[in-house]
């Protein structure tokens, strides 16, 4: 069993102060892989000091310096994908496979595209007869999921670094030790003492004093809404910047007359891949009345076809989910539906057969799901698809956009028509025939489903201030 009891603070690895021990478990075996400390709240208040003395300086390095610094991280990161990925794949069940090709470029990917928007990025703008500045922020509290958990926390890491902020992170205590490790290629990239800081912890601990703490100028977090709702209130009293990524429910608007088997395999892998564990896993699948047969038995082929595993086994198939609490919410909301009439057309509860152990999930498909069940409305998360009809195509955009979140949606179909429904939908992201996105593109959430942007040159914008100067000398 791997140790990471200390926490990164000040350029330094240091024992926490009052903090407590806590184990990891590997999800598809149920039995512990790791071990981390569970941090205190003075652990807290040394991370944000060393945060708030390394921007008085590292918030007056240039550009150039800057840049400089995220091409030595990219560097150190490739060196580590093999590492990233097997810290990744025993700690939350990703497949070595897809951990490999997947999670751990998912957060290169995110340096990448910040260090092609930092060269690129206007600091500074004429407005009329004021000089416009984008300036560092402060210092920053980031607290990270654990079902894509390299991609969000470089997706708030890399855009504070190229802004000039510092910070404190708190990974999941799920997925801990990728993120350990990422402290380990910063410091060895040469990111300079206090700039980056790592408290293990829970949200109720380490997260809730993160968040409410005097001297953090914004925090940026990524999880479930009821999470997002506690974390911002514990802002309000500082007035500080929060910045989320919340909760969603994806809609998969399937347009009438569809090839569906050419457009479903490439959405449908969005509610498959990660074990269905991704926020904008497209779940809602809305089908014309007169092709729900045929989407009925295409999706069916494809669930059917998809194998379940444990995460050390190379090869195309899926891993458990996350955790025991994971398990039994989604046991409990394909039982729901089952309950309130949905027709289960493969998989079901229960785990796959030959499995005595581990958190695995059938990959399950129900139809005759209707707008009032809780399964249509509550975030999965696992690979559990619905099936709901629709009549026409303003019935399918008022069902695609009947939700509480707004994170993103799918459209299967004609792309040229798709284009025309895209505008519709209340999402911070649509793809067509697709289910993710990347590349610099801004992404977050309308609704529910929270604040701000990440990625790129949006990512990057949202990690700065920005500053009005007027009656300078011309």
């Amino acid at each position: 069993m791997k140790s990471y009891l200390n926490h990164f603070i000040d350029g330094a690895w240091v024992a926490s102060e009052g903090g407590t021990r806590h184990q990891v478990i590997d999800p598809s075996t149920e039995q512990p892989v790791s071990e981390i400390t569970l941090g205190s709240k003075a652990d807290v208040d040394k991370a944000v000091a060393a945060a708030r003395r390394a921007f008085e300086s590292y918030s007056q390095t240039s550009v150039e310096d800057r840049i400089a610094l995220l091409e030595r991280i990219i560097a150190e990161y490739k060196a580590r994908i093999p590492d990233l990925a097997a810290a990744t794949s025993e700690e939350m069940g990703a497949p070595i496979g897809f951990a490999t090709a997947a999670q751990a470029p998912a957060g290169l990917g995110h340096f990448m595209s910040t260090l092609a928007a930092l060269k690129d990025f206007q600091f500074e703008e004429r407005v009329g007869k004021a000089r416009v500045v984008h300036e560092p922020l402060g210092v920053v509290a980031m607290i990270t999921p654990w079902n894509w958990p390299l991609n969000q926390i470089c997706a708030k890491v890399a855009p504070a670094l190229a802004a000039g902020d510092t910070m404190v992170l708190k990974p999941s205590e799920e997925a801990p030790g990728c993120a350990m490790i990422l402290a380990a290629i910063l410091d060895k990239a040469g990111v300079p003492a206090g700039v980056f800081n790592l408290v293990n912890g829970d949200g109720p601990g380490v997260g809730a004093s993160l968040s409410s703490h005097r001297d953090v100028d914004m925090v940026s977090f990524t999880g479930s809404t009821r999470a997002g709702i506690a974390v911002a209130q514990a802002a309000a009293a500082t007035v500080k910047r929060v910045h989320q990524e919340l909760g969603g429910k994806a809609p998969n608007l399937v347009l009438e007359g569809a090839d569906l088997a050419a457009v479903l395999p490439p959405t449908l892998h969005g509610v498959l891949a990660n074990s269905g564990q991704s926020c904008i896993a497209p779940t809602r699948l809305l089908v014309h009345e007169s092709q729900v047969a045929q989407a009925t038995e295409v999706a069916k082929s494809i669930l059917d076809a998809t194998t379940v595993d444990a995460a050390n086994v190379m090869g195309a198939h899926i891993g458990p989910v996350v955790n025991k609490a994971q398990f039994e919410k989604i046991q409990g909301l394909i039982q729901s539906a089952i309950d309130e009439g949905a027709t289960l057309v493969t998989g079901g509860t229960g785990r796959p057969d030959g499995r005595n152990a581990g958190y695995f999930v059938k990959p399950t498909l129900l139809a005759d799901v209707t707008p009032d069940m809780r399964i249509y409305r509550e975030e999965t998360f696992g690979p559990v698809a619905t099936i709901t009809t629709y009549r026409d195509g303003e019935e399918a955009i008022a069902m695609a956009n009947d939700t509480e979140y707004g994170l993103s949606a799918t459209i299967s179909g004609d792309p040229a028509a798709a284009a025309k429904v895209a505008p519709r939908l209340r999402a911070g992201m649509v793809t067509i025939n697709a289910w993710a996105g990347g590349g610099g593109a801004p992404f977050g959430g309308y609704k529910q489903s929270g604040n701000g942007r990440e990625g790129g040159k949006y990512g990057l914008t949202d990690f700065m201030e920005v500053k009005a100067i007027i009656g300078e000398p011309a």
